[in-house]
This record gives structure tokens, C-alpha cells and sequence, in this order.
């Protein structure tokens, strides 16, 4: 099934559309009048001009010394700088984000400060992740990346363009999977993609192909010509998830995108997000999973109370703990103070886990053993490294 225009879904231009009318049409506003006087046709009401009003031959050379042609080539020297410069900014990086910091102003209760200076970069092609617990701040940090919330202070720039002063510039560089969004109830999965990659000015046929790709990727053939009003909550996240990745969009955000997702399409969207930044794309996701945040990115952010604790890897991350094995040892009772001396320790109810490096495994485990004490062996998890950094669990409120 296609959808087509009787669903609204067609934003194609005029049939025969000259390239010069598509050309101004997507040049931006302050060139367009420079653009439009270059090309100017003969003067109405002197029948002078034609090509002469911007001086440019077909060979590309220019017609004349007089003022009109001095005016002409001087515009088309604003528009070759223009060009130039636009080229140079989207060719930044994807995002650089400076001192951002945001808080929302309660008209009864106190002030809330959801950002606390938060700085950060992404490299092309890069996916990474902010991972923090629920309330750290990291959907409010993609807000205002994404244009949709402004920063009481500090400065984000997508692709060169600063997402406060030229939204304009930064919406069509970007594609954004939203925490709580939901799919258009009145369309179906195969509508709703493909009428937001056409309604982003994607053609027709590169449309169709795409959606066609991301609902086979998604898992969502079977589904996709039933309303979306009538999916379960995951095949929503997933049709969601689907209309963002068919995009190919230079920047995406993505908000806890597996949430309510089963093991099977999580790992999908994991695929899909490998394939998307080996083509060029830049993924930045938010996520309160840890196994998400290891095995899918390529550097992560831990935020807590608006804040960055740690920039790196998932290995750097355990690095920095002191240690890559984990002692894990039931109930360690009169020697518990002995077994802290080795390195650092993260309590757990009775448990009690000593992070340190091989060369003292010997030594712990032979103290368990003396004491009859139960001890395991087991590579650092990114768990325990946040546990460390952070000072409490990812899961606690």
C-alpha cells in the first residue's frame, strides 16, 4: 500500500518547476534577493538586460563595466562567500555544547537546576550515549540540542549552527525520537514513515524504499497497514523508532529509544544504529541501561544531578575505579576491614566486592579461603563502575 495524496502525504513542487525556481526556493532568505537579481530576465520596461543584469555569460564570463554589472558581480561575490561559509559550517562537527545549564522556575516551589553546566562534543559518525539515572537531566540536555526547549544559559551548536539564534538551520540536520512520543493514531505504521520522510523533502521513490527498509528492519511488515491506534505500546516504540532511522539524518537524537522494548528489537535497534553511523550518520541516545550504554557506544557521558562525572569509554570507565576484577565475597565478616586494604569496595547487602587488579587475587582469595569465606572471580561491570562514580545504583530514585 502507498500513501498518497488524498492522505496529505505529497508536498512535491509544481510539475516543470524551472531548477532556478527550485533554487531560490531552497536558498536561504537573506541570499535569495542577490540570487533572483543575478538571474534577472530583460527589464520590463526598457526590454534591456536579460543576461547583462547579473553580467554572466554562458561561459561563465562576465558582460561589461558599468554599474549594473559592478552591482551584479558584487552580489554574486556575497553569494560565493555565503556559500563558502555555509559550506565550512556544516562541515563542524555535529555538536559542541558549552557551559549549558537550565532551570525551571517554579512560581510556588523552588527553583530546579535540570543542567549544572553541562559541556560536551560529538565526532562524525560517532554513536554516544549520556547515561545517568531518571531525573538527571539528560532529556532536558536533548530538548535544547534538538531545539525544543531554551537554555537559561551556555550555547549548543549543531553542525556550526547555534540552536538558539538559527533553529531554522538546525532542523533539517537533525531527527529526534522523543522519551514519550507516540506515533499518529490516525496512520499507519507505513503512512506515518512515509509521510515524514516526504513531508522532510525526501523524493518519492527514495521514500518508499526507505520505509519499506525500516518497517522490515523494525519488525513491523506484519503490522504496518493497521492504525497505529491499535498496536501494543512496543510496536509503537519500534514504528517510532523506524520513522526517525529512515530519515539518514546527518544528527539523530534518540531518548531512551528501547524502553519498553523486548530483548529481540532492542538488539534491532542496536543493528540499525551500527549501520546508520557506518553510513555517516551521528547518533546521540540517552539511556539508563547499562548493557545498552557498553555494547552500543562508542564513548559515554554519566550525568547526574545535571552534571558530568565522566567522560570515556565503558573501559576507561573501569579503569578508573582502580581495578579490571571484581572479588565478590558472602558476608565478610571480622576480616571485612582487611579485604578494603586491597582496593576499592562496593558494598551490597551482606556482599561485600573488591575491585582490584590480578596481581591480588591471590592474596584476597587466600584470605577467603583461611576464613572459609565464599569468593568469585569476575571481570569489572560498568555497574559497578557507575556505582563507583556516581555513588549510588543507575536504578535508584
Amino acid at each position: 500500500m502507498e500513501p498518497g495524496p488524498e492522505r496529505g502525504c505529497e508536498a512535491n513542487p509544481p510539475a516543470g518547476e524551472p531548477v532556478l525556481g527550485r533554487a531560490i526556493r531552497q536558498t536561504p532568505g537573506s541570499l535569495r534577493p542577490h540570487l533572483v537579481r543575478l538571474h534577472a530576465g530583460p527589464d520590463e520596461r526598457t526590454g534591456e538586460g536579460g543576461e547583462t543584469a547579473g553580467g554572466l555569460r554562458d561561459d561563465g564570463s562576465w558582460r561589461g563595466t558599468g554599474l549594473r554589472e559592478r552591482l551584479a558581480l558584487a552580489a554574486s561575490e556575497s553569494i560565493f562567500i555565503g556559500i563558502v561559509r555555509l559550506h565550512r559550517r556544516v562541515t563542524d562537527e555535529p555538536l559542541q555544547a558549552e557551559d549549558v545549564r537550565k532551570v525551571y522556575r517554579g512560581r510556588i516551589g523552588p527553583h530546579v537546576e535540570a543542567l549544572r553546566g553541562v559541556s560536551l562534543s560529538i565526532r562524525r559518525g560517532e554513536r554516544l550515549s549520556l547515561l545517568g539515572r531518571n531525573g538527571a537531566g539528560k532529556t532536558t540536555f536533548l530538548r535544547i540540542a534538538s531545539t525544543l526547549l531554551l537554555p537559561t544559559s551556555g550555547r549548543i551548536h549543531v553542525f556550526g549552527f547555534d540552536v538558539v539564534d538559527e533553529p531554522e538551520r538546525v532542523r533539517p540536520l537533525i531527527a529526534v525520537v522523543p522519551q514519550e512520543g507516540k506515533p499518529f493514531f490516525h496512520l499507519t505504521p507505513r503512512e506515518q514513515v512515509y509521510c515524514y520522510l516526504r513531508a522532510r523533502g525526501i523524493a518519492r521513490e527514495i521514500a518508499r524504499a526507505r520505509t519499506e527498509e525500516a518497517l522490515e528492519k523494525m519488525g513491523l511488515l506484519e503490522v504496518a497497514d493497521r492504525l497505529s491506534v491499535t498496536l501494543s505500546g512496543g510496536q509503537k516504540q519500534r514504528a517510532m523508532v523506524a520513522t526517525v532511522m529512515a530519515t539518514e539524518a546527518p544528527l539523530m537524537f534518540l531518548d531512551e529509544p528501547t524502553i519498553g522494548l523486548d530483548p529481540f528489537a532492542r538488539r534491532a535497534v542496536w543493528d540499525v544504529l551500527r549501520e546508520l553511523t557506518r553510513k555517516g550518520s551521528t547518533v546521540l541516545l540517552t539511556t539508563h541501561y547499562l548493557d545498552e550504554a557498553e555494547a552500543l557506544s562508542e564513548r559515554l557521558y554519566i550525568v547526574e544531578e545535571g552534571r558530568i562525572l565522566f567522560e570515556g569509554t565503558a573501559a576507561d570507565a573501569k579503569r578508573q575505579i582502580g581495578g579490571t576484577l571484581r572479588v565478590s565475597i558472602e558476608n565478610g565478616g571480622p576480616v571485612r576491614d582487611l579485604f578494603r586494604s586491597f582496593g576499592q569496595t562496593v558494598e551490597e547487602g551482606t556482599a561485600l566486592s573488591v575491585i582490584t587488579g590480578p596481581e591480588r587475587i591471590h592474596e584476597i582469595m587466600d584470605i577467603a579461603l583461611r576464613n572459609r569465606l565464599s569468593a568469585t572471580v569476575g571481570p569489572v561491570t560498568l555497574e559497578e563502575a557507575f556505582l563507583t562514580i556516581v555513588g549510588r545504583s543507575i536504578d535508584e530514585e
